[in-house]
């Protein structure tokens, strides 16, 4: 695998592992809970949301761009989700890691060097990973915020950057 491959796969795999944690420190309940309940706008969205959807995201971008593998992804869908424990969640982080580290495994430098098409517009090969990488991290943040809330202000353990360091 090429060095900077392998240094995107590990940033990434580091972000769906605290996201892992989060999902298996909070109980059921607090998967589907949002700060904002009352209204219809999911403007605040839930723990199992954020988590599907980062996957989902991981795998549009990873997968189906990078990766060129037919589109699957209903992004729609993602904000509709409600869990009934982690299971559902673990199974999907599962199989977008090993399709994720199968096709940074691949990549080459010329695949690095060049574009992909994402929709209706090219995009960098870089940029698409890094933009899961960004992408992910933002929302790892939101749901650190949303179980702190749930958790009435107490914070999330979360470790810090050099403790995650391999």
């Amino acid at each position: 695998m090429l060095m900077e491959a392998a240094a995107y796969l590990e940033r990434i795999e580091d972000l769906r592992a605290q996201i892992t944690r989060i999902v298996q420190m909070v109980p059921p309940e607090a998967l589907n809970w949002r700060p904002d309940e009352e209204s219809e706008d999911h403007a605040m969205n839930s723990v199992a949301v954020m988590a599907t959807h980062v996957v989902g995201a991981e795998h549009f971008w990873i997968g189906e761009v990078v990766g060129r593998l037919p589109a699957t992804r209903n992004r729609d869908a993602e904000f509709e989700t409600v869990v009934a424990d982690t299971a559902v969640l673990q199974k999907t982080f599962q199989t977008v890691h090993e399709q994720t580290r199968r096709i940074l495994q691949n990549l080459t430098q010329a695949d690095l060097d060049g574009t992909r098409q994402a929709r209706d517009r090219e995009v960098p090969t870089r940029w698409a990973i890094l933009h899961v990488i960004d992408h992910t991290a933002l929302h790892l943040g939101h749901m650190q915020i949303t179980v702190q809330l749930w958790q009435g202000g107490t914070a999330v353990d979360s470790p810090r950057w050099f403790q995650r360091l391999k």
